[in-house]
């Protein structure tokens, strides 16, 4: 029985250029679906998997992302002299969700310097990855994708990574990952390829940016030259992982949303907002009045 996975890395020093000028002062983590931080869904992801210590490699300005998991002294006092208990709770709640830890990425090397920049909390623990653009949701009744990993890695001890079917149009926007079937639907990895032109590969087996790894990844990490763009690339250190201790690739039962895409975005909006107690009744009555006129 491997160990348990307590630790996960959200790398979050990205620019948010698809998102500008928004993200000139705002963190593209910190745009909200519905009322919430993008960001938010992904700690509460990794919380409901377990994780107890959660750390964020972070850019410059990327302080609300800070000040938005720390107490707010005036606010809440605000809220409590209003009576808004209820307001006062969930801030608190927030807060207390995980330990997070917070790591300055100071040049911008790609996703496996990024991972890499945690190894020095991590240490040589397994941990999960969980990119900050992508929103998963998982009802309560189902497994979140960060869970279904944790638990195929605590029953095998190997690493083990998130897969999604695309279509060959898409192929060339993710890393794809090539390998065997097992018996339990499982993927076995033997190749993994960063974003492949339509004649590199048959796979159409998308990496959709959840990760669990062993300490072992880091070391890979290490050895990594930088590859496209001059950045270390996670996938080539997977390979070498692949061809070392084994990796697993595995499907997931929860909605993804590219929250990275500006149509993502406006889906992961719109979903949530059809599921929120204050907003699903009158915002149906608004879409199908807005159908009937296109």
């Amino acid at each position: 029985m491997a160990s348990k996975v307590r630790k996960a890395i959200i790398p979050a020093a990205g620019l948010g250029t698809r998102f500008l000028p928004a993200t000139k002062s705002v963190p593209k983590e910190m745009l909200p679906i519905v009322d919430r931080p993008s960001l938010l869904y992904i700690v509460e992801e990794a919380v409901r998997a377990g994780i107890e210590d959660i750390i964020l490699i972070q850019g410059r300005q990327k302080t609300a992302i800070e000040d938005f998991f720390d107490v707010s002294y005036e606010l809440e006092d605000k809220l409590e002299r209003d009576g808004k208990t209820a307001m006062v709770e969930n801030l608190r709640r927030i807060r207390s969700l995980a330990n997070i830890i917070s790591i300055r990425q100071k040049q911008p090397l790609g996703l496996g310097h990024a991972v890499l920049c945690g190894r020095p909390i991590v240490g040589d623990e397994p941990f999960a990855v969980l990119l900050g653009d992508e929103i998963m949701i998982a009802r309560e009744d189902q497994e979140t994708t960060t869970k279904t990993l944790t638990r195929h890695f605590e029953s095998t001890g190997l690493s083990t990574v998130a897969m999604m079917e695309v279509p060959e149009s898409e192929v060339s926007k993710y890393g794809i990952v090539e390998g065997e079937k097992n018996s339990d639907g499982t993927l076995r990895v033997r190749n993994v390829i960063e974003k492949p032109g339509k004649d590199q590969t048959k796979s159409r087996s998308a990496l959709p940016g959840r990760y669990v790894f062993s300490g072992e990844i880091f070391q890979y990490l290490q050895d990594t030259k930088p590859g496209k763009n001059g950045e270390i690339q996670l996938t080539d250190a997977m390979t070498q992982l692949a061809h070392g201790s084994g990796l697993l690739a595995s499907g997931f039962e929860a909605r993804r949303y590219d929250a990275g895409d500006k149509l993502g975005f406006l889906q992961a909006n719109i979903e949530m907002a059809l599921e929120h107690p204050e907003l699903a009744s009158s915002l149906r009555q608004y879409l199908k009045g807005l159908a009937q006129k296109l």
